[in-house]
């Protein structure tokens, strides 16, 4: 439901835009107020998973969603709907915590906890290309209103299920504490940092407003580090960092998640204000890429996983997600889909269809029954900063650089061309790099992952 609701958003955007009067830079607020609600809370949220039991926040995070889309699909201006995608965003950030902190605790076998995250990258991308084509159907044949309606039955289904299927935990208890004021810092550090950037585009990155504003950021951010290093009871240990698996794989899918989520909503815009497309047939568009993550993260990424190891996984997925965003670099004002987009969808598809089951495992691999639920949060977490600011910076390039070709005379549809191939470039260099994070820091991992205190195993695997 809550990958849903990301891609099927994403389809809209641009009758979301037309009919509540967004500009470009602020239209992606519909997507960051969400992510980061989401990011900002999902350390919260899953040691609070840990403390009171997982299927009790699950539950919470359900409920609030449910309500938060029915307030979405109710809004009739810019600040209603931003407002409604926080609250949706804190649901989103409540259930989405505590579900791979479940897998670890309900799936302690390696090869079948492989299979298990095979099968929830399976999900979230049945959810993408539902919510691809469900978008684009009920944006053209009803109103955009009802991406978000749709969410209300299902959220009803979901919580039902949930609280039927799913057995109670009991979780370690509040008192070892769930440090609001951390949550509080990191919380107020993401949120300044992406309304500071995405004002660059009307104030300018030089400013005294966007330099006082990014610095009293940082200052947040650096005040959450200290106050976990102090804390006696920590939202996010600093500890949980020492396994280079667990910071690297982070980290990587932080640069993964920026590309791709850039690459979804501006190459929406690209189909819909330069390709004329309508939403349905933009939803059409982007089907190869959510049908090849869902073939390839059922089966076969778990397969592979087993057989060859996570990191030698890691590796060529990159690659194939980095050489899709690379072809889209020259893609021409009046494109050919079958020759000049969907080439490039497919080795999005694949790779990324390989990739994130493999950095899950990484990620998850020294995850222990006592804190998965906040190992959970924080790949969550680095997924959706990732995403937010990823988006804020390059939605602001994307706006500067077509506006900056617009004044040296080009047309609108050459110039706004002009600023998603940058957006598409940086995509690209951000593949790069986290193509050289892997290689240098990711370590394989044995048959039973190994655990901080065995770095020795890792090492000797990764050298043989």
């Amino acid at each position: 439901m809550v990958i849903l609701d990301g891609t099927i958003v994403n389809v809209a955007l641009p009758s979301i835009q037309s009919d509540l009067g967004f500009s470009q830079s602020s239209l992606a607020w519909v997507i960051n107020s969400y992510l980061i609600a989401f990011g900002g809370l999902l350390l919260l949220s899953g040691r609070l998973g840990d403390l009171i039991g997982r299927r009790r926040i699950l539950l919470a995070g359900i409920a609030v969603f449910t309500v938060a889309s029915l307030l979405c699909g109710l809004s009739v201006n810019p600040t209603m709907l931003i407002a409604a995608r926080f609250l949706q965003g804190v649901g989103g950030a409540l259930s989405s915590a505590v579900a791979l902190g479940m897998i670890v605790t309900m799936f302690p076998e390696p090869r079948e906890r492989a299979r298990a995250f095979g099968v929830y990258s399976f999900v979230a991308s049945a959810g993408g290309a539902i919510g691809l084509l469900a978008g684009g159907i009920l944006t053209q044949e009803i109103s955009w209103h009802w991406i978000f309606f749709v969410n209300v039955p299902i959220g009803v289904v979901a919580g039902l299920l949930s609280w039927r299927l799913l057995e109670s935990d009991r979780g370690i208890g509040l008192g070892r504490g769930a440090d609001a004021v951390g949550a509080v810092l990191v919380t107020g550090a993401l949120m300044l940092s992406v309304y500071t950037i995405v004002g660059t585009g009307t104030y300018g990155w030089g400013s005294v407003r966007t330099i006082g504003l990014g610095a009293l950021s940082l200052l947040l951010l650096a005040g959450f580090v200290a106050r976990q290093a102090t804390a006696k009871n920590p939202l996010l240990p600093l500890s949980i960092f020492r396994p280079r698996n667990v910071w690297g794989a982070n980290l990587v899918q932080f640069l993964l998640v920026a590309g791709m989520l850039a690459f979804f909503f501006m190459s929406s815009l690209y189909l819909r204000r330069v390709g004329g497309l309508n939403p349905l047939q933009i939803g059409i568009a982007f089907m190869p890429v959510a049908l090849t993550i869902g073939a390839l993260s059922l089966g076969v990424s778990a397969r592979m996983t087993t057989r060859f190891g996570a990191r030698r996984v890691v590796l060529p997925a990159l690659a194939l997600v980095a050489a899709g965003f690379a072809l889209y670099i020259r893609v021409p004002v009046h494109s050919s889909y079958v020759i000049d987009l969907l080439p490039g969808m497919l080795l999005l598809g694949v790779g990324a269809g390989l990739v994130f089951p493999a950095l899950t495992t990484l990620a998850m691999s020294s995850a222990t029954e006592s804190d998965s639920g906040m190992a959970s949060g924080l790949l969550n977490t680095t997924a959706q900063v990732g995403g937010a600011l990823g988006l804020a910076v390059l939605a602001t390039v994307a706006a500067s650089q077509t506006a900056q070709l617009l004044g040296a005379g080009e047309n609108a549809a050459s110039a706004l061309t002009g600023g998603f191939r940058m957006v598409f470039g940086i995509s690209t260099g951000l593949l790069v790099a986290g193509i050289l994070l892997s290689a240098t820091v990711l370590r394989g991992t044995t048959e039973a992952p190994a655990s901080e205190h065995e770095p020795e195993a890792a090492d000797a695997e990764d050298a043989a």
